[in-house]
C-alpha cells in the first residue's frame, strides 16, 4: 500500500493563536476516514512485535491518536492531564514553557512497574511536555518503549530532549 503524503492533510494557519506563530492543524487529517485510519494503522503496526501495556495521550489532541491505537492493538489508555483535571490520587511533574510553567499529572498507580508504555501526542515542539510524561512514567517504574508524533517542527530540536527513548514522527518540518 502506497503511503499518502500526509502534510497534505494539514492547514497551515498563520497568526494563530498569537501573531507570528504559523499553526500545522490537524483537523483535516481528523476528517479524512481513509487518512486517519491509514495512520493509525502505520502506528500500529511499528508495535505489533512489541505492544505496550498502556498507551498514554497527552492533553488534549493526543487522546484522539492514543485512543484509536490504544483500541486497536487492545491496550489500555491513560490520560496525561493538566493539573486539577483528574479524579483521585495523582502525581504531578512540572515543566518549563517559554513563557512559564506548566505541569501533567497521571492518576498515581495507573502504571505497575514493568508496565510497556507508548506516549503518543499529536506535535513535538521543544520537548518539555513528553519528558515531563516521561518522568511521570518511569517515577512509576514503567518502561517507555516509544514515543509517537503526528507532526515534529524539527528546527525547535525538541527530539534531541527526548533522545534516549525512541521516537517516531509521522510528519516533519524542517522550518
Amino acid at each position: 500500500m502506497a503511503t499518502t503524503n500526509l502534510k497534505k492533510f494539514v492547514a497551515d494557519i498563520p497568526n494563530f493563536p498569537k501573531h507570528g506563530i504559523l499553526f500545522r492543524d490537524i483537523s483535516p487529517l481528523l476528517a479524512n476516514a481513509r487518512i486517519f485510519r491509514q495512520l493509525i494503522n502505520k502506528i500500529c503496526r511499528r508495535y505489533q512485535n512489541n505492544l505496550p501495556d498502556k498507551i498514554i495521550g497527552l492533553d488534549a489532541r493526543g487522546f484522539i491518536f492514543a485512543a484509536a491505537v490504544a483500541y486497536q492493538i487492545k491496550a489500555g489508555l491513560l490520560m496525561a492531564r493538566k493539573p486539577k483535571k483528574l479524579p483521585g490520587k495523582t502525581i504531578k511533574q512540572a515543566y518549563a514553557l517559554e513563557y512559564g510553567k506548566n505541569s501533567f499529572e497521571l492518576q498515581a498507580n495507573s502504571i505497575k512497574r514493568g508496565e510497556k508504555i507508548l506516549i503518543i501526542d499529536d506535535l513535538l515542539a521543544t520537548g518539555g511536555s513528553t519528558e515531563a510524561v516521561c518522568k511521570l512514567i518511569e517515577k512509576m517504574a514503567g518502561i517507555v518503549i516509544g514515543i509517537e508524533f503526528i507532526i515534529e517542527l524539527a528546527f525547535l530540536k525538541g527530539r534531541k530532549r527526548l533522545q534516549k527513548y525512541p521516537i517516531h514522527a509521522q510528519i516533519i518540518y524542517e522550518q
